[in-house]
């Protein structure tokens, strides 16, 4: 991803959608015992078209903005965003993220790491906390929910960030590169 005002100008959008969308539309209401997470989405989508280093600032930005609008406990939405949005973007950067299908078990993956994290932080910082079996069942309903509504938002955030990415990894698949360089396994690719 380019650093230009335009792309941060983006970035900022999606957070700020992600929450605002987060927080009036889907807030309130719960859908079969969980709610859809954007939030979580949204970083997701942004790690993986972006890298690491964008997927963990957007996660750190959009999660300190998430707790500015709760009122939660400052730092805890940041932490674990900006270490899912790491996680994905480095995924994306190991990995080839040329599939059309991919936002379904990223954002499913996502949601596991964000929700898991999240309820043992918050159970560490919260003194007299006590865990119910429920919990599992709003993990695994929310999990789902998500993992629904990957690809809509996965192709909005792409549709946004298009003009600020430098390759966009979809199109990876139409412009391959030149094969790699064969040699000893565990060789390829090194020049001595």
């Amino acid at each position: 991803m380019t650093a230009t005002p335009g792309a941060f100008a983006r970035l900022a959008l999606i957070a700020v959608l992600a929450v605002i969308l987060q927080l009036s539309a889907l807030g309130p209401d719960r859908l079969f015992g969980g709610r859809p997470d954007l939030v979580v989405l949204a970083v997701a989508a942004v790690a993986i078209y972006a890298g690491s280093f964008p997927g963990a600032a957007m996660g750190f930005g959009t999660g300190f903005l998430l707790d500015l609008a709760v009122g939660g406990t400052m730092g805890v939405s940041s932490l674990v965003l900006s270490a899912v949005g790491y996680a994905v973007g480095r995924y994306r950067e190991v990995r080839d993220p040329a599939h059309g299908l991919l936002p379904i078990p990223v954002g499913a993956l996502a949601t596991l790491g964000w929700v898991a994290a999240f309820a043992a932080v918050s159970f560490m910082l919260d003194v007299g906390a006590s865990v119910s079996p429920l919990v599992l069942r709003d993990m695994l309903v929310t999990i789902a929910l998500n993992t629904v509504i990957a690809v809509p938002v996965f192709a909005l955030c792409r549709r946004l960030l298009r003009p600020a990415l430098r390759v966009d990894p979809l199109d990876l698949r139409r412009k391959r590169q030149a094969p790699r360089e064969t040699g000893p396994l565990g060789l390829r690719g090194l020049e001595i």
